[in-house]
């Protein structure tokens, strides 16, 4: 666990880190609901993790998303990485760095990049 890191979780909430991985300097976790981060991920500084809106607003044909982030196995987030409610990154993949990541991408081994993140590359494998 990286130096100035900041862990915020709800009572009820439940934050569970793999073995073999690190968390790097100045990351932020506000988890209100649940994050499930796999083994051996890798996860660069100034990361940010919320799985809360925090201010709900209501409009018509609003779609209710999952709130919990879960996060694969061999996983390396890159630095500036943003990762919002409900977001599922698979086995294998890398995160590009300042990417806003949401939703749910379901290939291994993908690099996922941008703001919003997409697949950029598939069959990737970092160690």
């Amino acid at each position: 666990m990286g130096r100035g890191c900041r862990f915020d979780i709800a009572e009820k909430a439940v934050m569970t880190v793999g073995k073999g991985g690190y968390i790097n300097a100045n990351s932020t976790f506000i988890i209100m609901h649940g994050l499930t981060i796999g083994d051996n991920c890798v996860i660069s500084w100034d990361c940010q993790f919320l799985d809360e809106d925090f201010h709900e607003i209501d409009y018509e044909g609003k779609k209710t998303v999952a709130n919990e982030i879960v996060i694969g196995n061999h996983v390396w987030i890159g630095c500036g990485v943003k990762i919002y409610k409900g977001a599922v990154i698979p086995d294998g993949s890398v995160i590009a760095a300042n990417s806003v990541v949401r939703g749910v991408f379901t290939t291994p081994n993908s690099l996922i990049g941008g703001h919003p993140a997409r697949v950029l590359k598939e069959s990737v494998h970092w160690k």
